[in-house]
C-alpha cells in the first residue's frame, strides 16, 4: 500500500522573540502560514519492521537526523507498529531556507502513516507528537494560518490571510538558526506588532497586513549576510507591497497582488538569483488525511 502527502512550505508574517526559557529555547509570538510549495512524500508500507528514508536531493538525509525518519520511528514505537515504512522525499521546498521544509515533511509523514498504519489519532493528538520532533512541526501538521506561541507549538487558528502572490528568493548562502539566536540581542531590536498581524489578517486587510510584516530575527541575518540584505532592497526596488526575510532566513519573501507586478519582480530576481518562486497564499488548514 502506498499514499501520497503534501507537505507545504510556511513563511512567518509576524515574528516576534520575548525572552529565553529555563529550558534553554526561546519563548516565540508569531503569525505562520502555508503556502503553494511543496514538497511530497509518499509512503510504502513494508512488510519488514525497517524505516527507509529516500531522496534524490544530496542534501537531504537518510537516517535519523531526518524529521520524517524521526516521525515514523515515534509513531512506529509509541503504538508497537509492526510494519516498517519507505518514506520518499521529493524535495521541491530549499533545504535549511527558514521555510520548515523539514518540520512539513515529518508533519506530512505524521498524517500519512497515521493513515497507513491506521492510528486513528486526531489531528490533534498528531500536533502533540509533533511538538516532540521540532518547534514548528505542530503548526505544520494543520497547515493553515496561526498564531503560534510557547516555543512554536502553541497553536491558535486565524481566517485565512487576503489572497495574494508571494515570491520567494533564497540566496546560495546557509545561515545556522542556533548562530542567529545567539547573536540575538532582545534589548536592541525592533519588535514587531503581532497582535495588528492578527488582527490585519482577521479584518482581511491586505494593506495592514503589508504595513506589519516584521521579524525580529532579521537585523541579525542581515548584519551576518549582506546578500539577503540585498535581496530584500531589490524587492523592494521592483515595487513589492510588503518584503521579509522567513524565519532565520535566508529566504526572503514579498507579497504581491497584481500579477503584473508579481511575474516583473519575479523576472527581475531571476537575474541574480538561481532560486526564486512565485506562488500564491494557501493559508487554509490541512485535512486529517
Amino acid at each position: 500500500m502506498k499514499l501520497m502527502v503534501k507537505a507545504p512550505a510556511k513563511i512567518n508574517l509576524s515574528l516576534d522573540v520575548l525572552h529565553k526559557r529555563p529550558d534553554g529555547y526561546h519563548e516565540v509570538k508569531m503569525v505562520m502560514t502555508t503556502i503553494d510549495l511543496a514538497d511530497r512524500i509518499e509512503l510504502a508500507k513494508r512488510n519488514d519492521s525497517k524505516i527507509i528514508v529516500q531522496s534524490q536531493n544530496r542534501f537531504v538525509p537518510d537516517d535519523q537526523r531526518n524529521l520524517a525518519y524521526q516521525a515514523a520511528h515515534l509513531l512506529k514505537e509509541r503504538f508497537n507498529v509492526s510494519s516498517g515504512v519507505t518514506i520518499n522525499i521529493e524535495k521541491n521546498i530549499p533545504v535549511a531556507a527558514g521555510l520548515a521544509g523539514g518540520s512539513s515533511d515529518a508533519a506530512a509523514t505524521l498524517r500519512g502513516l497515521n493513515t497507513l498504519w491506521e492510528l486513528g489519532l486526531s489531528l490533534d493528538e498528531l500536533a502533540d507528537i509533533g511538538a516532540e520532533i521540532g518547534s514548528d512541526v505542530s503548526f505544520c501538521v494543520y497547515g493553515g494560518t496561526a498564531l503560534a506561541t510557547g516555543r512554536g507549538e502553541v497553536i491558535e487558528h486565524i481566517e485565512t490571510p487576503p489572497n495574494c502572490w508571494v515570491i520567494l528568493a533564497k540566496p546560495e548562502t546557509g545561515v545556522s538558526t542556533a548562530e542567529v539566536y545567539r547573536n540575538l540581542r532582545l534589548g536592541n531590536v525592533e519588535h514587531p506588532d503581532v497582535d495588528g498581524m492578527v488582527s490585519a489578517i482577521n479584518e482581511q486587510n491586505y494593506a495592514d497586513m503589508c504595513k506589519l510584516v516584521g521579524n525580529v530575527l532579521e537585523s541579525v541575518t542581515l548584519n551576518m549576510h549582506p546578500e539577503v540584505a540585498l535581496i530584500k532592497d531589490q524587492m523592494k526596488r521592483f515595487g513589492a507591497d510588503a518584503v521579509l526575510m522567513s524565519g532565520s532566513g535566508p529566504t526572503v519573501f514579498c507579497l504581491v497582488k497584481y500579477d503584473s507586478r508579481m511575474q516583473r519582480i519575479y523576472n527581475g530576481l531571476r537575474g541574480f538569483c538561481s532560486k526564486v518562486y512565485a506562488v500564491r497564499l494557501l493559508g487554509e488548514r490541512l485535512p486529517l488525511d
